[in-house]
């Protein structure tokens, strides 16, 4: 009897064994797998926070009401959770997400980008417009499920547009197939910016927005000037120099972030301003 208890005990355990292997097998594989997302959840936070920060008090009374009871920060990556859903299929579909470019283009064919959306690479600029001006003809009372979804876009989206792996290389998938190792683990160029640069900081959502307010706020009104073509075409600038840092980079991860932390900071607050005004101008 004992000796039936104990093999039932052994198979119990090896049983369980391979059932947990198997577990982080499955877990592994479905993160190699998942496409890369824009700035990552703590970027979308980030971005904002900040602008939520920096709303006035109408606009941060009509934003409130359409959010609800979580806010703003919490609905901000709700568009890249959606992706597998067919709630909006168009949207991953027509590549709302992005505005890939070729490399080395002049600012002129750049800037035209706003005024004649491309036909390949992407759909960002085209889908933020066209939602923007739905926003402006949605009654916050009447359509208040649509007026959230909008919103919840609109965040995300002007997030998206100042990413610079949201305005890299068609050739490379936006840097998704640029192979590249961070400490020692295989990546891409595209993840790094959307989320690893981020977290190699090891800041929360809030501290960091507080800390990004404390190094740029001197910018603000320079940003908030700013025309769409100037902000477009900076960090059309900025994809094209991580392009060119990539050929001689010599691999070190720390000497990565040296070099890039403060860029992908200002590209955050820059993210953070900017949507704070659209939202200050839709909800006055």
């Amino acid at each position: 009897m004992k000796n039936n208890l104990y093999l039932c005990s052994e198979f119990i355990k090896r049983t369980m064994r391979r059932t947990f292997f198997l577990l982080i097998l499955c877990m592994c594989a479905c993160a190699h797998s998942l496409p890369a997302l824009s700035w990552g959840q703590e970027g979308h936070r980030i971005i904002a926070q900040i602008a939520y920060d920096h709303l006035t008090k109408k606009a941060r009374k009509n934003v409130d009401r359409i959010m609800g009871d979580h806010g703003m920060i919490y609905w901000a990556n709700w568009p890249d959770e959606i992706k597998s859903d067919t709630i909006y299929k168009q949207s991953i579909k027509d590549g709302w997400h992005y505005q890939d470019f070729a490399g080395g283009l002049s600012d002129s064919i750049v800037a035209d980008a706003l005024i004649h959306y491309p036909k390949e690479g992407g759909n960002l600029y085209r889908a933020l417009d066209s939602l923007v001006r739905r926003a402006q003809n949605t009654n916050l009372y009447t359509d208040k499920v649509q007026a959230e979804h909008v919103l919840r876009f609109i965040m995300h989206l002007s997030g998206d547009r100042y990413c610079p792996m949201h305005m890299a290389h068609m050739d490379d998938k936006g840097g998704n197939a640029v192979k590249m190792k961070w400490f020692g683990r295989e990546t891409n160029l595209h993840s790094v910016w959307d989320t690893k640069l981020i977290d190699s900081q090891g800041y929360s959502y809030t501290e960091y927005a507080q800390k990004l307010e404390r190094e740029y706020a001197y910018k603000q009104r320079e940003i908030e000037q700013a025309t769409d073509k100037d902000l477009l075409l900076m960090s059309y600038h900025v994809t094209e120099e991580i392009y060119r840092y990539q050929q001689t980079w010599d691999g070190n991860t720390y000497h990565y972030i040296y070099r890039w932390r403060q860029p992908m900071e200002y590209q955050l607050y820059v993210a953070g301003i900017r949507l704070a005004q659209v939202l200050n101008k839709l909800y006055k």
